[in-house]
């Protein structure tokens, strides 16, 4: 028999609060336009994004998540102290080491809390929230930061017809922390690695520090397999994530896709079979594709703009690269 005792967590965990940070520079259609032969009326058709915010040089990966976080932190109405663990998901940070999360933990002024990177692509908000709510009901954390961050204008091919006009770069941040009632549905998760070569970066860092390549490191995807994969094979496992969640489509207030494509939204909220009274996410218009960072400044502005409450129900789910997928429903702070 163990001599374990048994963990004294929470039995359940909530998003408490959120916030997020869009890097000051706004580029429009018409910036992409200079380096690639297309149209801004093809852009806005093909992916829906008329905008995007790309980071200066003092706008980093760590300073956008300080911001993002000093937000998220005031909303729940806790301080940084009580901050027992820090999940960042990004894969534009380009020190291999430390984690940035050590850092933005520190900044933030947290007391010594646990803090570690994940790179789980569009799909790492969804994998930070699900860890978060098991540190809170195992007990190991009261309180804990999820970030989702990207400069995706670092790793982007501006000459790349198929994926110049897609990224964009900024920070969202949620605070999770204990419940008395479940707020944060089982997550349907997984991934498809026989899909890997579909999203995935040009060549690997050293190839580029030896020589053998002479342009940097960017994004590159197969577009119409991404985008069949993600209007079917997500449609499947958002509704998976409303069973497990004991759920209709019916009973849901808002959906919140990961902001990859406005066709992409469009196809799943058909697929789904989603009533007009549910508010869906639209982020992507005027904030491009922002891989982790995408799902938390949508939900963001949705409290925002008032286009989603506090309270509301909302399916989340998160897709890309790898092929990795992560979905849950949650009740919005």
């Amino acid at each position: 028999m163990s001599k374990i005792k048994p963990s004294k967590g929470a039995p359940y965990a909530r998003i408490l609060g959120v916030g997020g940070y869009r890097p000051t520079r706004v580029v429009p259609n018409e910036v992409i336009l200079e380096t690639i032969d297309s149209s801004d009326e093809w852009i806005r058709s093909r992916s829906g994004i008329e905008t995007r915010h790309w980071a200066n040089d003092e706008e980093t990966v760590a300073a956008m998540s300080v911001e993002a976080s000093g937000k998220a932190i005031a909303d729940a109405g806790i301080t940084a102290q009580q901050i027992g663990a820090v999940v960042v998901s990004t894969v534009s940070h380009f020190k291999q080491t430390p984690a940035v999360a050590t850092e933005i933990a520190d900044k933030l002024g947290t007391d010594k809390a646990a803090a570690f990177d994940i790179s789980a692509g569009c799909a790492g908000f969804g994998y930070g929230l699900t860890l978060a709510k098991g540190m809170i009901v195992e007990g190991s954390a009261e309180y804990v930061l999820v970030i989702g961050v990207e400069r995706l204008s670092d790793l982007t091919d501006l000459e790349d017809r198929a994926t110049a006009f897609l990224f964009g770069d900024g920070a969202g941040a949620v605070v999770v922390g204990p419940s008395t009632e479940p707020a944060i549905g089982p997550t349907v998760w997984g991934s498809e690695g026989d899909k890997s070569e579909t999203i995935k970066q040009t060549v690997p860092w050293t190839d580029y520090r030896d020589g053998e390549v002479a342009k940097f490191p960017a994004i590159t995807q197969e577009g119409q397999a991404v985008f069949r994969w993600a209007v079917f094979e997500m449609a499947k496992v958002a509704k998976e994530a409303l069973d497990a969640a004991g759920l209709t489509s019916a009973e849901l207030d808002v959906f919140i896709p990961h902001q990859a494509n406005e066709r992409i939204i469009d196809s799943m909220v058909k697929t789904l079979k989603l009533p007009e009274s549910v508010t869906v996410a639209r982020d992507v218009r005027t904030t491009g594709n922002t891989s982790a960072a995408s799902i938390p400044l949508a939900m963001e502005r949705l409290l925002a703009t008032g286009e989603a409450k506090s309270g509301d129900t909302a399916l989340v789910i998160g897709f890309g690269a790898g092929l990795v997928y992560a979905a849950t429903v949650v009740t919005l702070p």
